[in-house]
């Protein structure tokens, strides 16, 4: 086994918001803006990232994620309105935002992060945004305005709704064609 795993802590989405996410690329990469965009099967909604961790340190991370996903009651989510870091006038990373759930994201979010700060992971110092990533922006130029422009107007872009019920830990690969994700486990919300 590999000393270190990439890792990261996530809500998996359905189908059906994959796939309006994928509708939703499609309209954003006639910006002609040099994109990275994100396989579908890929997209998620990330709770923390964690980094390169000791592999002996994993089933201490996944105990922690279940602690604290057990405090918490599933709850419904809605995935809407496109949106960009640090703006969509400058486009770095373009994202789905979270509409009803997201005050229960943020919640989750923190009792999340509580046990693995015991564990040494540094918490965020900015307030949590929950958001679905689909691209990041490789570099400027002409096509980068045109897709500011079409991520305003799509600032109300409806992409589905979902119950979280789970979070999984994941394992992340980097590799030429793109990341490879696995599940190293998955935590049931309000199990205590």
């Amino acid at each position: 086994m590999k000393q270190t795993v990439r890792t990261f802590v996530a809500v998996e989405i359905n189908d059906a918001i994959r796939a309006r996410a994928g509708e939703l690329i499609e309209l954003l990469r006639g910006s002609g803006g040099d994109v990275k965009w994100v396989e579908t099967q890929n997209l998620h909604l990330t709770l923390k990232f964690l980094g390169d961790v000791p592999s002996r340190n994993i089933p201490r991370v996944c105990d922690a994620v279940a602690g604290g996903a057990a405090e918490v009651e599933p709850f419904f989510v809605e995935v809407c309105g496109a949106g960009a870091f640090p703006t969509a006038g400058r486009p770095r990373t373009v994202w789905l935002g979270v509409g009803d759930g997201l005050e229960e994201m943020i919640a989750l979010h923190d009792r999340i992060q509580s046990p693995l700060k015991k564990l040494g992971f540094r918490p965020e110092h900015r307030r949590f945004h929950p958001h679905l990533t689909i691209g990041r922006v490789r570099r400027g130029g002409p096509g980068v305005a045109d897709l500011g422009q079409l991520i305003k107007q799509q600032a109300d872009f409806p992409a589905g709704r979902l119950q979280v019920s789970k979070v999984t830990v994941f394992s992340s690969q980097l590799e030429r064609a793109g990341p490879i994700y696995a599940a190293l486990s998955r935590a049931n919300l309000g199990q205590k």
